[in-house]
């Protein structure tokens, strides 16, 4: 029996099923635009062989350790922290005597897909399969077809982007092209570690931009110069976006001088932490007039309590998967940005959102208004079937197809992402097909429509 149903996620409803299907059908194999993610420049500029199975799909996939965290499995069991795992087997055979866990969930959908698809795998995995599983995945990532960049080609991706500090020296990506293969690797401009009082270590950070600049980040001027400095060395290695995990949407438009002024505690670390969120908020304008004058497409990610678990953070540091949704205001919080430049035909600022409730209330409303605006897929803890539902059925009425920028995987786990591409592109189909039943869309709209959710609007937002 194979893991995975033919038919998964279209319609239960024998007439839609069918619409949803022949739509499906003509989406399936378009190439994959990954604009947003966290894989690795590393992996595709060395095309080493990937680790084990463990150290492959455990350690990279917050929806899979949080979820055994919350089931009692202790990091230290499944070696979180460490770079080579001592005992891979042993982490392996937790996850998979657990994999019950995962039923019902996307990430079952996204493993299954890898497991079947690229490692013809076919019966569940168990405890009592999960050796099975361990050598069956670990021969075949030893062989050439399993090498970053002959998956890449597998995958058929066509663009993929990393996310990257602005103190990256980015010599990967330089690598990739020098090497003369073909495939596109993409850096993007995530300055956070030097925008965000709160990151740790921002004021040797800052310190660390005027040195790899030449610019005196001491000062309000020569900060912004070498941000300025900072997204052209991006450009010049293919960058068309920027990155921005605010905790919050708010903006802020103060006058050069009174930017100065608030920068002068920022950088000395004496700040305060309404400071703090009025600098994270003033930089947020700056990053959309730098957008303005670069061409950068701009990404606000905000409405995240990071690091939620602070013994995991003391323990484990950054970005361990105990981050927690948070409500988000955007009406009121973006207004001194869009004061300033919502109506600029050339700018292109995409929002996500982490708080549902805003869908139709601000971001859909916001986005069918602006010129600027575009709504990014459902993101995170909403990437799944039901996530991606309800976001057509929040957003479509009033912002309709064309201010949404179809479907980025934003996954740290590449093995993840053609299955959660399948996933976004069946789900849509189910919409559409939904449309055409009702007769409020041709088959031939509906066909067109896919296809743009699945590549086009991706291409012509990210300006690929």
């Amino acid at each position: 029996m194979p893991l995975l149903h033919e038919l998964r996620l279209f319609p239960a409803e024998p007439v839609t099923r069918k619409i949803a299907q022949h739509l499906f059908s003509t989406v399936c194999d378009l190439p994959i635009i990954s604009p947003h993610g966290h894989t690795q420049a590393s992996w595709f500029a060395k095309n080493e062989p990937f680790p084990d199975p463990g150290k492959l799909f455990i350690q990279p996939d917050h929806y899979i350790t949080r979820m055994l965290y919350s089931q009692g499995i202790r990091f230290a069991e499944l070696e979180i922290g460490v770079r080579e795992l001592q005992n891979p087997r042993r982490v392996w055979r937790i996850f998979a005597e657990h994999y019950h866990l995962f039923r019902g969930t996307p990430t079952r959908l996204w493993l299954d897909f890898a497991f079947q698809e690229l490692f013809g795998l076919t019966e569940r995995l168990s405890g009592k399969n999960a050796d099975h599983y361990f050598d069956a995945i670990s021969e075949k990532l030893s062989t050439p077809e399993f090498l970053p960049r002959a998956l890449y080609q597998r995958f058929h991706i066509e663009i993929l982007a990393t996310t990257n500090s602005p103190l990256d020296s980015l010599a990967d990506h330089q690598a990739i092209r020098e090497s003369g293969w073909a495939g596109r690797v993409l850096p993007t401009f995530r300055p956070d570690p030097v925008v965000d009082p709160d990151f740790p270590g921002f004021r040797e950070n800052l310190a660390r931009l005027g040195a790899v600049t030449g610019e005196d980040t001491a000062h309000w001027n020569g900060y912004l110069a070498a941000l300025r400095s900072a997204r052209a060395r991006f450009k010049s290695l293919g960058c068309t976006a920027t990155d921005h995990g605010h905790p919050t949407a708010r903006t802020a438009n103060l006058r050069s001088e009174e930017a100065a002024a608030l920068f002068e505690p920022i950088a000395l670390g004496r700040s305060s932490a309404a400071q703090q969120e009025q600098f994270r908020a003033q930089m947020l304008t700056e990053m959309a007039r730098m957008s303005l004058d670069d061409g950068l497409v701009m990404q606000i990610h905000p409405g995240s309590s990071r690091n939620h678990n602070r013994k995991l953070f003391e323990r484990y540091g950054r970005d361990i998967g105990a981050d927690i949704p948070t409500p988000t205001n955007y009406v009121d919080a973006l207004r001194p940005l869009l004061d300033e430049f919502g109506n600029e035909q050339n700018l292109t600022i995409i929002l996500f959102t982490l708080d549902e409730s805003t869908y139709s209330r601000e971001l859909a409303p916001l986005a069918g208004h602006y010129p600027c605006l575009r709504l990014g897929p459902p993101w995170w803890f909403h990437d799944s079937p039901e996530g991606m539902m309800r976001f057509r059925e929040l957003v479509t009425e009033t912002a309709g197809f064309y201010n949404t920028v179809g479907f980025n995987d934003d996954t740290r786990a590449f093995l993840s992402i053609p299955a959660r591409h399948d996933v976004a592109r069946r789900m849509d189909c189910a919409f559409l097909a939904k449309l055409v039943a009702e007769h409020r869309l041709d088959q031939q709209e509906a066909a067109e429509v896919a296809r743009d959710l699945a590549y086009g609007l991706v291409k012509k937002a990210y300006r690929l």
